[in-house]
């Protein structure tokens, strides 16, 4: 194995490569050199004002949180995770909760890809006026609830005595029918990669036991927590700190995926845009949900007393919500509508360039957006942008111009990118 082969194959495990890569592509779009789609950066300011317009819609006061997996457990104005803590289900211990959010975060990321038209998570709440009801949530919510409920439950525990565990034997063991059992996945409920899902957590519980440098020799998922913070240095962690933690940790988990001398790549695709010198020529990382749980982690770890910083130095997340705003709104174009109307799969030419366009224009607008709505970046940081932000207008937007409220490209997925 050549030395210079593993450096280049390590160093596409970085945000700041995910972000140099998808400007070459978004470069090569506004000089007319993509083979599927056309950039018109002349609507961006068009698309910055109806971003901006959303977030003072959901948050008047300006004061926009992290766009992190926490935010969707808080549905029909019900903070769930609260209400695990009120239930005295979470420990009182600063290390010992963040060790237990870590736990519930990472393995509610990893359940997190789309679920599909169908699917929904139902629950008899309290309505205002103290009379029973079922509530039905569907997608990045219905799913929050379901591992959460799942997390109760004792679904990620191999101990009976500590239930509430996401643990290398609990995960390791968990099948795709106690899954389906957890998700109440059922004839007219079906949930899109099912078997993906608990598949990926399987291979999570092996990774666990096999690095307990990274877990703990007591091989429990929130042992991750604990190497995070010991890896700080005298000025605390910054966030693309943990996101080389979360991908030195996950790399093995992904199905199917390249891997380059020996260095599993994660979310990382082809694209011939790109261009390097070296092994990792025509290589694309996006590492989209490893980014996702990294920034639904920064909350735990500031919890415990620790600081994180450089948070713009994460990109923002190449998903269908983020890229169905810049195709709704017409900032990406496709060149042949045929793309529009027939299915792909994640490691498809068209979707990679998608993807990459999409990171590469959420630099490009969030400064637009900050500038319409009279802000610093200091107080919204890229972050709060895609929380307030990019996400939900591409939420919004799709639900205005399509029935189902899906995305403008159709994706085929397996549960581990989307």
């Amino acid at each position: 194995m050549k030395t210079t082969e593993l450096g280049a194959a390590e160093s596409l495990l970085s945000a700041a490569a995910v972000r140099a890569r998808c400007r070459q592509i978004l470069e090569a779009g506004l000089a007319g050199r993509l083979p599927h789609f056309n950039v018109v950066l002349d609507r961006l300011d068009d698309a910055a004002r109806y971003v901006a317009e959303t977030v003072r819609h959901n948050y008047p006061s300006l004061d926009v949180p992290f766009h992190a997996r926490w935010r969707h457990f808080v549905v029909a104005g019900q903070d769930r995770w609260q209400a695990a803590i009120d239930e005295g289900l979470v420990p009182a211990d600063p290390d010992e909760r963040a060790r237990t959010r870590f736990e519930l975060a990472i393995v509610s990321v990893l359940l997190d890809a789309g679920a599909g038209p169908e699917w929904r998570w139902a629950e008899v709440v309290a309505g205002r006026d103290g009379q029973a009801r079922w509530l039905h949530v569907g997608r990045s919510e219905g799913l929050a609830l379901a591992s959460l409920d799942a997390w109760r439950r004792g679904y990620f525990s191999s101990s009976l005595h500590t239930p509430r565990l996401a643990d290398a034997g609990g995960l390791a063991t968990l099948s795709a029918e106690d899954l389906a059992k957890a998700f109440m996945v059922g004839p007219g409920n079906g949930l899109v990669g099912l078997e993906g899902r608990a598949a990926l957590l399987n291979r999570l519980g092996e990774a666990i036991e096999a690095r307990p440098d990274l877990f703990g020799a007591e091989g429990r998922l929130g042992g991750l927590y604990d190497t995070m913070v010991a890896r700080a240095g005298p000025h605390g962690l910054t966030a693309p700190d943990m996101l080389r933690v979360v991908l030195e940790a996950l790399g093995p988990i992904w199905p199917g995926r390249q891997k380059l001398a020996g260095v599993d790549l994660g979310d990382t695709w082809t694209h011939p845009a790109v261009v390097t010198d070296d092994a990792t020529n025509g290589l694309v990382p996006f590492h989209k949900l490893s980014q996702w749980m990294t920034y639904s982690l920064i909350e735990p770890m500031r919890e415990a007393g620790h600081e994180v910083g450089d948070l713009d130095g994460l990109t923002g997340l190449a998903e269908y919500r983020n890229g169905g705003l810049f195709l709704d709104l017409g900032v990406i174009e496709a060149k042949n509508q045929s793309l529009l109307s027939r299915e792909h799969r994640a490691g498809d030419e068209p979707v990679v360039e998608w993807r990459a366009l999409t990171v590469a224009l959420l630099d490009e607008i969030a400064p637009r957006v900050r500038s319409v709505l009279g802000v610093t970046a200091e107080r919204m940081p890229l972050a709060s942008i895609l929380e307030g932000g990019t996400w939900s207008a591409g939420r919004r937007i799709a639900r205005e111009r399509r029935a189902d409220g899906g995305p403008p490209l159709q994706i085929v997925s397996d549960g581990s990118v989307f």
